[in-house]
C-alpha cells in the first residue's frame, strides 16, 4: 500500500453513497476505502452479499472442501473492478502471515492470496473477516470530485459494523455513526 499520511486521506474511513447515487454499483452502498492517495483509491463495497456460496469458491483456489468448519461465510461484491480477483479484508493474527497479507491499519489487514481462505475454511484463520470479489476503484482526484459533488458521505472506520452486523444493517448503522437517518435524506439537490 501507499503511503496515506495525507490529512485529507479518507485511508481506514467508510464511505456512505447518498441516495442520488445514479451508478448501480453503488446505490445504497457502504465502503471501506483501504487505500486513498494522491494516485487514487482503492476500497470494498462492504454490505452486498452475492449470490456465490463459500463452498463454490474452493475447488477454484484448488482448496480440499474436507473437514470445512465455515460453510455458511458470505462472499460479498466488492466492486466493478476486477470482479474475478478475491480479497479478503480481516483482523490480524499475531501468530500468523498470509502469503499476499498488507496492514492496511493497525486493527486491519488486506489478503489476496488463498492461504487465508484455506485457514477461514479450516478455522484457522482471522477472529473477523470478510472476503469480497472485485473492488471499487477510483483514479487520481476522482473521489475527492465524487466528494465535491455530494455522491458520499465520510465516516470513522467501525469494526463492529463490518464484522459483526448483518450486511443488511451496515449502511444506515454507519449512517449513525454521523446521526444521519439515511432513508430522510432528499435525493432533489438545488435551489427552489
Amino acid at each position: 500500500m501507499s503511503d496515506n499520511s495525507s490529512k485529507n486521506s479518507l485511508h481506514h474511513f467508510m464511505l456512505i453513497s447518498m441516495p442520488q447515487m445514479e451508478d448501480e454499483n453503488f446505490t445504497r452502498s457502504l465502503v471501506y476505502i483501504c487505500e486513498h492517495s494522491e494516485k487514487g483509491a482503492m476500497g470494498l463495497v462492504i454490505n452486498r452479499p452475492n449470490n456465490i456460496a463459500f463452498t463454490d469458491i474452493l475447488p477454484q483456489l484448488d482448496i480440499s472442501d474436507a473437514d470445512i468448519t465455515d460453510v455458511e461465510h458470505p462472499i460479498f461484491t466488492g466492486g466493478p473492478v476486477q470482479p474475478e480477483h478475491g480479497f479478503v479484508l480481516h483482523t490480524p493474527l499475531s501468530n500468523k502471515q498470509w502469503q499476499s497479507s498488507i496492514q492496511v491499519s493497525e486493527d486491519l489487514c488486506l489478503t489476496t492470496s488463498s492461504d487465508v481462505i484455506n485457514d477461514i475454511a479450516h478455522a484457522n484463520g482471522p477472529e473477523h473477516s470478510l472476503i469480497a470479489l472485485g473492488y471499487s476503484g477510483w483514479g487520481p482526484g476522482q473521489l475527492e470530485q465524487e466528494l465535491v459533488d455530494n455522491a458520499w458521505l465520510c465516516c470513522p472506520f467501525d469494526a463492529d459494523i463490518v464484522f459483526n452486523l448483518p450486511p443488511e444493517d451496515r449502511f444506515q448503522a454507519a449512517a449513525n455513526l454521523l446521526g444521519i437517518d439515511i432513508n430522510l435524506i432528499s435525493t432533489k439537490i438545488g435551489h427552489g
